[in-house]
């Protein structure tokens, strides 16, 4: 503001100031600390004040102001007076304040070192403030950039822990490869990044850095020696960047390097030639040798095939089988009497890019002369295709086949035996020879083995043997029923979630196998209709929002059945809990509350208890209570709900208080709500009727002697701040001193105090009343007292006399008299005095009616129900009980004075 009104002075001032327009520029550290001077700008600029030299004429003084209060002034503090600039108490980070590494960057700094005439360089963080020079003589605008300068306080950073380089292990002396994710230093110049080292370099690699156009330094790893994947396939070292400060910071990251495989290994064999023997009575499938190369390459380069090679004759092939995969070597015809006794078998190992590895393999076939033994199944159970079919839970010794055993030449013994795991016995049937029985020995089990493979084995004397491969396949029966992979499904939602929502997929298993093992899901009787289970997939989702404030937790059965005849099933339970959510305000127990407190409650006092419910549970439950208004005076405990006044409250001061009270509760977002409360201050008798006139017990009154009874003299006007019953003033006259003190009376109702009779010539003087002003508080009146002097005479012609008789202490015996006043209202008739006994006397007495003394006696009788019924009045009046009395607007009712 002080800126446009100097724009608005004149056109000349303003060009003047304009043209004393200055720039000064310091530089300084980042991070120093508050109160380190940067510089002096009245000294810089060289103004009357900074020399020391006396001006000739008084000047004002100087002041310097910042033209704007922008994120550059909160990290300096200028001295108003001097014009010293000092760093704040916020403390510069410039790599915070200046992002770019390059240009000016300007923000808001401070720290002082010295002060220069010369520009900042093109790497500067920069912080500009304009600065105003007052008064007129010396107004000018000074323009002040303060350079940041960089400290090594940051170390050099990698972006990530783990670095992973690949170099193929073919890769060639000097092969340089860029490491990505070099590291980060937010410091600029030599404080950045300089150099990267490896701590273990394993003799074949090293680092070397190099700088692009921007400054930027990119770490290159150079291969120094010869690599072999099937030496060594991974190296794992420590990068470590170091930046150029003093002393120097570092920073570093795990490098693992990991050396890619090439073709460059073949297949080989451990042998060059294998001998394999072979009788000639083998059956089919006998397995002779398998082959085995090895190559030392990764995947695809060590993939191995294996061939016949082109000299290995036909017959050769035919007779012998090689797995190209695998290198077994299987005989697949039957060896007959024309069948060569050796063949030589050379069999290629064969690899990507490879010249193949050779190996042979040499079958000599030994001629057998005896036929061996025959061994003749007869099936018992179902079989097909050399199958035999049992079911699962079959009982034991169930018969699966017999088994005759001959011997073709009759000349040779012939044995025979199981040969095989599972649950099977062969045994010999007797009486017969050479009959067995193939059976079972325990309960078969489809879900422990599906599958059984054993064989019968025949051999002779001469050591010729004969298998006879049995498979038995075991069928499965639905004897499993289905089971859950958790038998308690613990779930939780959230509250007012959207219709069909998500809760689970259960799953439940049957080891079963085909439709037996088909598992269908569906609700428990008890669980409500709002959930849904798909019967197929086991998803279970809910229809309907759910509300915790209505339920908070489900508890119901869900069922697995099997597809199986008769189906099997199993159960689990379902707890689902709804966790709350903050969709419900606190709430009050009434929107309006009101208190009754009595004044001069005691501070802090228990005033009333707001109560306040909230549905929610947990931290969204948790309400805080708080006084929006009249929190100066009154406070809430938050977690009783109690308010209490801090201070003693005054009736007479504020009758009653209205608050606004309002409960927040503990969510996110919090909800909130508010309450009116009304707090009644209930009137105490703590307040003394306040006598306000006559003002003081030095005043007096002149009464003339001429004054008729029954004239009003003066009254005693008192208030009372109390309210109601508390309020009610009463006057009595309680000590009396003159000539004739009781000539005068008061009315207790209004204070008036009245001449009651005649004034005589031995009645003149000075009377003293003491008037007695009492409330009708509860429980103790509360009562004031006032001195009523009133001289009777024609004229006052002595004060002084008069004055030093109020001064001495009147010697008033005290004639304490309660005033009696009702205080109901009352619309009760008095009736006036019954004159007929009288009437009824004077006419047996004179026996005739005399004019004169009937009229007497009814004017005695008038008279006497008057005075009754002015008593009456006098002593009734009417006090409203619920507002607050005004003394002054009470009626005063003329008194009427007769002279009889």
């Amino acid at each position: 503001h002080l800126f446009l009104f100097l724009l608005f002075v004149g056109p000349f001032n303003c060009f003047a100031s304009y043209s004393r327009a200055t720039e000064l520029f310091y530089s300084l550290n980042e991070g120093l600390p508050a109160g380190v001077l940067i510089g002096s700008l009245a000294r810089d600029l060289r103004l009357p004040t900074a020399s020391g030299q006396r001006p000739a004429a008084p000047q004002p003084p100087l002041s310097f102001t910042l033209a704007s209060r922008g994120l550059g002034g909160q990290y300096v503090q200028l001295d108003n007076r001097s014009g010293e600039l000092h760093t704040s108490d916020v403390e510069i980070d410039r790599e915070a304040l200046c992002v770019e590494s390059s240009g000016v960057t300007v923000f808001g700094g401070a720290a002082s070192v010295s002060s220069s005439s010369s520009s900042p360089s093109s790497e500067s963080c920069l912080l500009l403030l304009d600065v105003l020079v007052l008064p007129q003589e010396y107004f000018r605008l000074v323009k002040v950039k303060i350079a940041i300068r960089d400290v090594n306080d940051n170390a050099p950073r990698f972006p990530v822990p783990h670095i992973r380089l690949s170099v193929p292990e073919n890769a060639p002396v000097n092969t340089r490869l860029a490491i990505e994710h070099p590291a980060l230093d937010p410091d600029v110049g030599t404080n950045g990044v300089q150099t990267y080292r490896l701590r273990d370099n394993y003799g074949v690699f090293t680092l070397d850095v190099e700088e692009n156009e921007s400054g930027e330094r990119t770490p290159y790893l150079i291969v120094m020696g010869a690599l072999d994947r099937e030496t060594r396939e991974e190296y794992v070292t420590v990068i470590v960047a170091e930046d150029g400060g003093t002393p120097p910071l570092v920073g570093s990251a795990t490098l693992t390097i990991a050396i890619s495989d090439i073709n460059d290994n073949c297949p080989q064999f451990s042998d060059s030639q294998l001998n394999v023997t072979l009788y000639g009575n083998s059956s089919l499938g006998t397995h002779l040798a398998t082959v085995h190369a090895v190559d030392m390459d990764l995947g695809s380069n060590a993939q191995i095939t294996y061939s016949y090679s082109q000299k290995v004759p036909q017959p050769s092939r035919d007779l012998f089988h090689l797995d190209e995969s695998t290198g077994a070597i299987t005989l697949s015809s039957k060896v007959d009497g024309d069948t060569p006794r050796l063949h030589r078998l050379i069999i290629l190992g064969n690899g990507p890019g490879c010249i193949p590895a050779v190996i042979t393999v040499l079958v000599t076939i030994i001629k057998v002369m005896t036929r061996p033994p025959e061994v003749v199944p007869r099936f018992i159970a179902n079989e097909a295709e050399g199958v035999v079919y049992l079911k699962e839970l079959e009982p034991i010794n169930t018969p699966i086949a017999f088994f005759t055993i001959k011997d073709p030449d009759e000349k040779y013994k012939v044995n025979c035996y199981l040969e095989g795991d599972g649950p099977f016995r062969l045994s010999p049937y007797k009486p017969y020879n050479n009959e067995y029985l193939l059976e079972t020995t325990k309960p078969l089990d489809y879900e422990t083995q599906q599958l059984y493979e054993i064989s019968v084995v025949a051999w002779n004397s001469e050591g010729f043997h004969v298998n006879k491969i049995v498979k038995i396949q075991v069928l499965d029966d639905n004897d499993n029923s289905p089971i859950f992979s958790q038998q308690l499904i613990e779930l939780s939602i959230e509250e007012n979630n959207v219709p069909n929502a998500f809760l689970t997929k259960l799953h439940a298993t049957d080891a079963d196998s085909g439709e037996r093992g088909q598992v269908s899901y569906f609700l428990g009787p008890d669980a409500p209709s709002y959930f849904s289970l798909d019967k197929s997939t086991g998803v279970l989702t809910v229809s309907t929002q759910l509300d915790r404030e209505e339920k908070e937790k489900y508890r119901y059965t869900v069922k697995a059945v099997d597809s199986g005849f008769p189906p099997r099933e199993s159960i689990a339970t379902v707890t689902i809990t709804v966790l709350d959510k903050n969709d419900n305000s606190p709430r009050f127990i009434n929107k309006d509350f009101s208190f009754f407190v009595p004044e001069n409650f005691p501070g802090f006092g228990e005033i009333g208890v707001i109560s306040v419910t909230d549905a929610d549970a947990g931290q969204n439950g948790w309400v805080a209570l708080s006084v929006l208004n009249g929190s100066d005076i009154f406070v809430i405990d938050t977690g009783k709900g109690v308010l209490r006044a801090k201070v003693s409250l005054d009736r007479e001061q504020q009758s009653s208080y209205v608050l606004w009270i309002e409960a927040v509760d503990g969510g996110d977002p919090a909800l909130s709500s508010t309450a009116k409360i009304t707090i009644l201050l209930l009137d105490i008798n703590d307040n003394p009727p306040l006598v306000l006139f006559p003002q003081s017990n030095m005043s007096y009154l002149l009464v003339l002697p001429s004054t008729l009874p029954g004239s009003p003299i003066t009254e005693v006007y008192a208030v009372d701040k109390d309210t109601g019953m508390n309020a009610v003033i009463a006057y009595s006259i309680i000590g009396r001193r003159g000539p004739r003190p009781e000539s005068f009376r008061i009315d207790p109702k209004t204070g008036n105090i009245t001449l009651e009779e005649s004034l005589m010539q031995n009645d003149y003087g000075l009377y003293r009343l003491l008037v007695k002003v009492s409330d009708h508080g509860y429980p103790e009146p509360l009562h004031s007292t006032v001195m009523v002097n009133l001289f009777v005479n024609d004229t006052v012609s002595n004060e002084s006399y008069i004055e030093s008789l109020l001064r001495k202490e009147p010697d008033i015996s005290i004639e304490e008299k309660q005033p009696q006043i009702s205080i109901e209202p009352t619309h009760k008739k008095m009736e006036s005095a019954s004159c007929m006994p009288t009437l009824v006397a004077l006419s047996i007495i004179s026996l005739g009616s005399i004019a004169l003394v009937t009229g007497m006696g009814i004017y005695i009788c008038l008279r006497k129900g008057k005075k009754h019924h002015r008593a009456d009045e006098n002593l009734e009046i009417q006090i409203p009980l619920n507002g607050r009395i005004n003394l002054h607007m009470l009626e005063k009712k003329p008194m009427e004075i007769s002279n009889i």
